[in-house]
């Protein structure tokens, strides 16, 4: 009995227990039905629709002269609902009767596959009733408008079951033109799974315009974790807005190309070219190039913009300073001291070693004298450094030049309350050392000197537009309504022009022959490889400036960082050849009216009257006119025939064997003589000659074109 009665309560609790438990599991859905019934409605219907984002069209870019730099191209994936109600229907009728058809065409169109497997991949997805198969991917405009012809596609989404999703891929259509500046848009992950963008250069800056405004759609989740548009609920997007550039391509092309020749020939490190519109300040080119590993360039940094040690063409500003203080004129005097100075225990050197003692200010410049520099500024501004970096400061070298790139990097001017001044940073600061500025700042310059004083902001970008319409237009702006005086600046043009247009200057060879007039500097200077400081002896060559000197229409500049121990580092040989075939190109391409030949520079005539030729014509003459003369010509067979103290002199030409001085004959005479030197004379004018375009005693080469100017 007691056994019984044991068995009988544990089985009384049992059932008590389970009674309690259903009773506590019908309250909790109870509760969750009535109670949290909509809360978790809320939820399911959350996790199986959303809304997503549907990115808008993106802008183009395009040049000055209406070409795109970089645009939007469509790519489609399809995608094959196979549980679509018009695809099955009637027992799957239209799939059955399409699906030969439709094979044989996916077959023979984009012949990956035969017609028997497409057809076996179909029936097995229809058979699976897949809702989202991914069918193609990345599938051009063109391809996609023939697919959509195909059997059963053409019949619609709804009978057919294809849905084509798009998306957009930025292209340059001119590759590697321009490339950084234009911008670089990489897809790449997030960290939520999510494809986004990484854009630089222009794509960067203007990335709030071009990328318009996101629309939205609503998704439903199905198996497999795949989410499928729902029909009707679509927010369309905006698409972005167009920039039309400053950019011309014929022009950067022409950069670009000439920078690429000589890096390759020297196989430099990096390099940039910049050109610049004199009168605006817009960037007609801008070319950046970098070496990589298996020796090839692309632009991968936008190294106009990024600040260096500027090096000789950096001289220009310590000559405003030194000529707007009226510390010196061009023809004041310096000691060279054959290329060597010594200053707070450090040394200064010439790049170049000569025998150059006592010249011209001028003169120092032309040669580039780091020397003759040095010691102009270190004699007038070493008790009051400040005065020298205030001319700094209104150039604009401590504030970066405000051009339209993200990216810029921040210049560095030292004054004497930096940490690193020391007792040589002035005399150092004076030829490009101890200061870093960006090539664009340099440029900024010598554009400024071009233009009269008036230095104007860089920018890239005319306009923005929409559907051709400008919607914003940007202006040329004036930063310094003048960088100097007029007087500084007359000397400044002419420092510049004598670099390329007189013997012996670092420019001179480059442009001797050129049929327009350039103004520049060259630049050489050395940098520093890291911890391995100067040791492995690489230059930074540069070349700055702007054509025709006489009336300006393109300022540029050329900055080359060459490889160690390279075998040709000089700026004029380095960064002026690239200059001069941009130069010569675009000199070229001008209308006629802007590449007439300009004037040669010619000397008053005080005597009133001077003519040359051979001695005998020129007697004769004088005899058949009853002249009386003195004959001082001795046995030469050309003579010279002017006025000295009131009475006509005849006194012997002797002919150099290299360019003799023709001036004061007439053409005849100076055809005779120049040709039979082997060289093509140009004549203007009528009468005797002038000027002549090669100065006496400069050597010759066969074929060489001399311009006779006659009045």
């Amino acid at each position: 009995m007691e056994i019984k009665r044991d068995i009988l309560w544990r089985v009384s609790l049992c059932f008590v227990c389970i009674v309690a438990f259903s009773l506590l599991i019908l309250a909790r859905v109870f509760y969750i039905q009535q109670i949290q019934g909509g809360y978790w409605k809320d939820q399911a219907r959350q996790q199986q629709q959303k809304f997503i984002e549907i990115d808008a069209d993106r802008g183009t870019i395009y040049s000055e002269d209406g070409n795109m730099l970089s645009t939007s191209i469509p790519y489609f994936d399809i995608y094959i609902d196979f549980g679509a109600d018009g695809l099955r229907e009637k027992n799957g009728k239209r799939f059955t009767e399409n699906i030969d058809s439709l094979s044989l065409k996916l077959a023979s169109f984009f012949g990956d596959k035969g017609k028997s497997e497409y057809k076996k991949e179909l029936q097995r997805q229809y058979a699976a009733r897949n809702r989202y198969y991914l069918f193609k991917k990345n599938l051009t405009f063109q391809q996609y408008k023939v697919l959509r012809n195909f059997p059963l596609v053409r019949q619609g989404k709804n009978r057919s079951g294809f849905i084509a999703e798009v998306r957009n891929k930025r292209l340059n259509p001119y590759g590697l033109l321009a490339n950084r500046t234009i911008g670089l848009s990489r897809e790449f992950i997030d960290s939520d799974g999510k494809i986004k963008n990484s854009n630089v250069g222009l794509e960067n800056t203007y990335d709030t315009v071009l990328k318009g405004e996101s629309g939205k759609k609503l998704v439903r989740y199905i198996a497999g974790g795949v989410y499928v548009p729902v029909e009707g609920y679509v927010i369309e997007p905006e698409e972005g807005r167009d920039i039309v550039t400053t950019l011309d391509v014929n022009i950067q092309d022409i950069t670009e190309n000439a920078l690429l020749r000589m890096m390759e020939e020297n196989e430099c490190t990096n390099g940039t070219a910049i050109v610049m519109e004199v009168k605006t300040g817009k960037i007609k080119a801008i070319a950046n190039l970098g070496r990589r590993e298996d020796g090839t360039y692309w632009e991968d940094l936008n190294y106009a913009i990024r600040a260096s040690e500027p090096g000789s063409t950096f001289k220009l500003a310590s000559m405003l300073a030194l000529l707007e203080d009226k510390y010196a004129t061009l023809d004041n005097h310096v000691d060279l001291e054959r290329g060597v100075w010594h200053v707070a225990r450090r040394t200064v050197y010439d790049s170049e070693r000569h025998n150059k003692t006592d010249v011209t200010l001028k003169d120092a410049f032309k040669y580039s004298s780091n020397v003759g520099m040095a010691k102009m500024v270190w004699m007038n501004y070493s008790r009051d450094p400040v005065k020298y970096i205030n001319h700094l400061k209104k150039l604009r070298f401590n504030v970066s030049s405000g051009i339209d790139l993200v990216g810029e990097t921040q210049p560095i001017v030292k004054s004497p309350k930096s940490k690193t001044w020391s007792a040589t940073s002035l005399p150092w600061m004076s030829f490009g050392y101890e200061v870093l500025v960006s090539p664009l700042q340099t440029l900024m310059l010598y554009n400024a000197v071009a233009n009269n004083g008036k230095m104007m902001r860089p920018y890239l970008v005319n306009e923005v537009s929409q559907d051709g319409i400008a919607m914003k237009k940007f202006q040329p702006e004036v930063l310094e309504e003048s960088i100097c005086s007029e007087s500084t600046l007359k000397q400044l043009q002419e420092s510049l022009w004598g670099v390329c247009q007189e013997e012996g200057g670092t420019g001179y060879l480059l442009f001797k022959n050129s049929p327009y007039t350039v103004a520049g500097k060259t630049g050489t200077a050395l940098v520093a490889n890291g911890k391995r400081g100067y040791s492995d002896h690489i230059y930074q060559s540069s070349f700055a400036g702007y054509f025709p000197a006489k009336n300006p229409k393109y300022s540029m500049i050329v900055v080359i960082k060459n490889k160690p121990f390279a075998k040709k580092y000089y700026g004029a040989s380095v960064a002026g050849p690239v200059f001069k075939e941009v130069s010569d190109k675009l000199y070229a391409l001008m209308p006629d009216n802007e590449r007439i030949p300009e004037p040669l520079e010619t000397t008053p005539d005080s005597s009133n009257y001077s003519y040359a030729g051979l001695g005998i014509d020129i007697k004769a003459v004088l005899k058949e006119i009853g002249s009386v003369y003195r004959d001082s010509s001795g046995k030469s067979e050309y003579n010279v025939v002017m006025a000295k103290n009131g009475e006509r002199v005849v006194r012997s030409r002797t002919l150099e064997n290299n360019m003799p001085n023709v001036k004061g004959m007439g053409l005849k005479d100076a055809l005779f003589i120049l040709e039979n030197r082997n060289v093509r004379v140009l004549a203007k004018g009528k009468g005797k000659v002038v000027a002549q375009s090669v100065s006496e005693g400069s050597p010759l080469e066969k074929g060489q074109v001399v311009v006779v100017e006659l009045n």
